[in-house]
């Protein structure tokens, strides 16, 4: 079996999450390129750490992409332990790249009103509860019918960064195009149980111990895919819409509108945070909407609520 194979089951095996696995077999393979296909096992600690000395040293690259690339220390860890059965000596002599301390970019809420008027659904809906919740972009996409909460007006998020659970608030303003939606949803829903057509990304386990999970509308995405596809076992799924589909959508609109910050959907949450703690919440209560483990990365938009020298009038405003 060839190893990316034998690398992808032992991460199964240990229930990985997807976006790990593909992480984890991307630094593998870049590993194995950079030593010109030798194989990991002919290779020791020294080659590792020459490897990822090369990816620290690339200076065509933004620190925060060196940063990331030092997470290939984690998926090689991960190879020698768990499928060579040979783990690493301690590995001391790389060090982070240093970052810029960037201001997030936030949009005004004109500018907002502006991108939303230009984006049709779903993509309208997933902007607008990115900036009226807080989302981030997978979490949107990956919402299900059961985390979303019309009449107490609350999302609950499952599995964020780092494997967290949260709640969150839903915009009164969302709610009406989400109940709209959830009467469409149940009518396809009904199709597809007819048809035989499950939802994807239900953990084995919850499977084992509820079977027909997959089966059951509560359990169904809120922005799902308008095509099916077939698993490994050759059943018909129904998975959510593409993130590149909500991108997109949010590229072209900033353009259209005009907007000359260099925005993104990521910058919707940005917004949502800014413009939180500007109407006075205090920055615990944003904390924990935005599910942040230390309330120094939400300290972040202080920097941005702080105008400091922006509230100083320009002396050449008096000539």
């Amino acid at each position: 079996m060839r190893l990316l194979e034998v690398v992808r089951r032992r991460l199964r095996e240990r229930r990985y999450s997807p976006r790990t696995q593909e992480a984890y077999v991307y630094w593998i393979r870049a590993y194995v390129l950079y030593h010109e296909r030798r194989h990991p096992r002919d290779l020791d600690a020294l080659a590792v750490g020459a490897f990822l000395s090369h990816l620290a040293r690339v200076r065509c690259v933004a620190a925060s992409t060196q940063n990331q690339a030092l997470a290939a220390l984690a998926a090689l860890t991960f190879l020698y332990a768990r499928v060579l059965q040979q783990p690493l000596e301690r590995i001391e002599s790389i060090a982070p790249a240093r970052r810029t301390m960037s201001l997030p970019v936030v949009l005004t809420p004109r500018e907002i009103r502006g991108v939303l008027r230009r984006v049709a659904d779903p993509a309208r809906l997933c902007l607008s509860l990115m900036y009226g919740s807080g989302l981030r972009i997978l979490e949107c996409v990956t919402l299900r019918v059961k985390d979303v909460d019309l009449e107490r007006r609350e999302i609950v998020v499952r599995g964020g960064t780092g494997g967290k659970d949260r709640r969150t608030l839903l915009a009164a303003t969302c709610v009406p195009a989400l109940a709209r939606l959830f009467r469409e949803s149940r009518l396809q829903h009904e199709r597809d149980r007819r048809a035989g057509i499950a939802t994807t990304g239900i953990d084995d386990s919850v499977l084992r111990k509820y079977p027909g999970t997959d089966g059951e509308w509560r359990w169904r995405y809120v922005f799902a895919s308008g095509h099916t596809c077939r698993d490994a076992s050759g059943s018909l799924r129904r998975h959510h819409i593409q993130e590149t589909v909500v991108q997109r959508a949010m590229r072209r609109a900033v353009m259209d509108a005009g907007i000359t910050k260099r925005a993104t959907c990521h910058s919707l949450r940005h917004s949502f945070a800014t413009h939180l703690l500007e109407a006075g919440t205090d920055i615990r209560t944003v904390q924990e909407l935005l599910g942040h483990t230390d309330v120094r990365t939400t300290m972040k938009y202080t920097r941005v609520v702080n105008r400091g020298g922006l509230g100083v009038r320009s002396p050449a405003d008096s000539l």
